[in-house]
């Protein structure tokens, strides 16, 4: 079923197109998916001319200075298309991605297609059915606050009744430090947008826009539409981004955006998941840092082929794969977790669908304004096993503008996913320098829920201030050993008295000054460690009040290795074993040619560490004998073996303990 998740859209007949969709998929590039590109080859620079130099750049932070151009990206066989075309065939959409293009066929087009020796398979798309979503206290007005004392910030930011769902993340306490998305660029996918006369949304930069249904640009209702095909769009868009003051202000009100018409929601619709992979396609390939949607598919209309739960692996549909190439490429990819409670897949198997189980994408589900789960939000876990979904925010009494001006009030996990991704907005425009990466990381240590993270709420609502202020590493030399940090404190901070603690490895504890940019930020770089090395620290700093602040509170430290991107606070400074066995993500992912991977066990033990491909055959083995207690690091590199791109596992055991995590190879 395809959802989008607010509001009722049911199928659409033959009428508008008396064909029937499919998938044809080409049988190669030119070249085998095996083959490393150089950068001086003629496919590499015939891809290369379809990103901007931000999606270059965007590429070369995760894929690296050489490889940021792979197989899914180059272009379509220009031969094939005019053979298809010459058959009378009108492609709707090109995917390049997955080699493949979309078109309605009559029965006899399909026949004379199976013929062609260029195609290697066709697959009928699948038609969807909705939903009922929550619709809570619609008014069709233009209300202004009375009150506005009560929804200024310090920088006279007047939130109206959007106050309470920036303040149940924390939104205003970013704004008041002048950071509002300026210079991110944002990519949402939605019914559709009224933007230019709307009130909150019509002084936004809209970069670009595009029609996936009827292949234009005008993505606000037109001719074909039904009345509401804008309507849950325009919300979303207010919803992340609305800057009317009185009524609404969005998180990410700075941002520039791109807007993606992907779902068509007229009485009896069909709904393509091609639309949704060719739009993210073309956000990415015109330099998006965050991707949003408010969409999910699962079961089909009757004589379509329905995914079935184990189907909600991350892997297998085509909007997860799109979600998983666009994320290996750099972009941090946000949707909502859906509306289908915690048992539509069975007791224990929760209500995702997909692409909320994408491998990396981050999932949000709502909870209500009083910060309690919602019956409806949907629950994971994925059917390998991950946690679903990663993060929440307000989904319940979510203000939001409609597209003739007025506003309301809905319900939602679609109205719950703008305000994280305008979060991530927030994030990515105070630190230009994070990583897809790390945002993902940075989102899931900044929860309410983090000691206790499970399938209802995930590791918890999302907090703009703890993101922010979470501390971060940039690059020197190639090597994450730069520490940044903002403090933001309700009583001022001395900026004089701010300091970090910090040990490498076994080393004593020394106190030395961080260094402060003079308006907002401070800096450390750890000069002296070496890839691999243990960094464990906190921070101390005296607030106007003269009051000393630890940071974090308590006893626990950060910490992190150095080669990698995660900063962690379970460290205890009093402990200096792990209380647990752990096995990290490894770092970089996807990775070529060699990835860190990180793993602790609180008990001496014989340990092995081994990667797998996805058939199970062993690949290598990187520890296999007896360690003692404490945090170890390994190091997978492909160098001398003839592997291809794609997924791999990696698994430890140590005594009965036993944890598998997957890996991405792209070469």
């Amino acid at each position: 079923m395809k959802k989008i998740f607010i509001v009722v859209f049911v199928l659409f007949t033959c009428n508008l197109f008396p064909q029937t969709k499919y998938m044809i998929y080409f049988n190669d590039k030119g070249i085998s998916p095996s083959i490393r590109l150089s950068k001086s080859s003629a496919l590499f620079k015939l891809a290369e001319k379809e990103l901007t130099a931000s999606a270059i750049e965007r590429r070369k932070q995760v894929m690296g200075e050489d490889e940021y151009i792979t197989y899914e990206d180059i272009p379509l066989n220009e031969t094939y298309l005019t053979q298809l075309s010459s058959a009378g065939i009108k492609i709707h959409n090109k995917l390049k991605w997955f080699n493949a293009v979309s078109a309605y066929l009559t029965d006899s087009q399909l026949e004379q297609i199976k013929k062609f020796s260029f195609v290697v398979k066709i697959e009928k798309i699948h038609i969807f059915k909705s939903q009922q979503e929550v619709i809570e206290n619609v008014n069709g007005t233009n209300k202004q606050t009375n009150n506005a004392s009560n929804v200024q910030s310090s920088l006279d930011l007047n939130y109206g009744p959007s106050l309470t769902q920036a303040s149940l993340s924390e939104i205003p306490a970013i704004h008041n430090l002048g950071i509002n998305g300026s210079n991110v660029l944002i990519g949402i996918l939605d019914t559709g947008f009224r933007w230019k006369t709307n009130p909150s949304l019509k002084n936004l930069l809209v970069v670009n826009e595009k029609d996936f249904i009827q292949s234009d640009n005008t993505t606000e209702n037109q001719s074909g539409d039904a009345s509401n095909q804008d309507s849950h769009g325009t919300a979303v868009f207010s919803i992340i981004a609305g800057n009317d003051p009185g009524n609404i202000i969005g998180p990410a009100y700075g941002a520039s955006f791109l807007l993606a018409k992907t779902e068509y929601v007229p009485t009896e619709t069909n709904v393509e998941e091609d639309n949704y992979a060719a739009a993210l396609e073309w956000m990415e390939g015109l330099g998006v840092q965050i991707t949003t949607s408010s969409l999910g598919y699962n079961i089909f209309d009757p004589g379509q082929r329905s995914y079935t739960y184990a189907e909600m692996n991350g892997s297998t549909t085509i909007v997860a794969k799109a979600a998983n190439l666009a994320f290996t490429r750099g972009v941090s990819t946000f949707t909502a977790a859906g509306n289908d409670g915690a048992s539509f897949w069975g007791v224990g198997k929760g209500g995702l669908g997909s692409p909320g189980d994408a491998i990396n994408m981050i999932t949000v589900g709502a909870v209500d304004p009083n910060k309690n789960v919602t019956s409806f939000s949907s629950r994971g876990p994925t059917s390998d096993g991950r946690l679903k979904p990663e993060i929440v925010a307000q989904g319940s009494s979510v203000y939001h503008s409609n597209p003739g001006g007025a506003y309301s009030s809905g319900g939602g996990t679609s109205y719950a996913t703008p305000i994280a991704a305008g979060i991530a907005g927030l994030l990515k425009s105070c630190w230009t320098h994070l990583t897809n990466v790390q945002i993902r990381n940075i989102f899931i240590a900044c929860g309410d829920n983090t000691s206790t993270p499970n399938n209802d709420k995930g590791y918890g609502l999302i907090s703009a201030k703890k993101a922010v202020a979470y501390p971060n590493l940039s690059g020197l030399n190639n090597v994450y050993r730069v520490l940044n940090k903002i403090f933001i404190d309700a009583n001022g901070v001395n900026t004089s008295s701010v300091k970090i603690i910090y040990k490498i490895g076994n080393s004593s504890f020394q106190t030395v000054n961080m260094n402060y940019d003079g308006t907002l930020k401070y800096n450390f770089t750890f000069s002296s460690a070496n890839n691999g090395d243990i960094v464990e620290f906190y921070f101390t700093y005296q607030n106007s009040n003269n009051a000393s602040v630890r940071e974090p509170a308590g006893v626990k430290n950060y910490k992190f290795i150095l080669g990698s991107v995660d900063i962690i606070t379970n460290v205890e400074n009093k402990n200096e074993i792990p209380d647990k066995f752990y096995l990290s993500q490894n770092y970089p992912n996807p990775f070529n040619p060699s990835t860190n991977i990180s793993w602790q066990i609180a008990v001496s033990s014989y340990v092995t560490l081994i990667v797998y491909d996805l058939l199970g055959r062993e690949i290598a083995t990187l520890v296999d004998g007896f360690k003692q207690a404490g945090i170890h690091n390994s190091t997978f590199n492909i160098n001398n073996l003839a592997l291809t791109s794609g997924v791999y596992y990696y698994t430890l055991k140590a005594g009965n303990n036993i944890q598998t995590k997957k890996m991405l190879l792209i070469k």
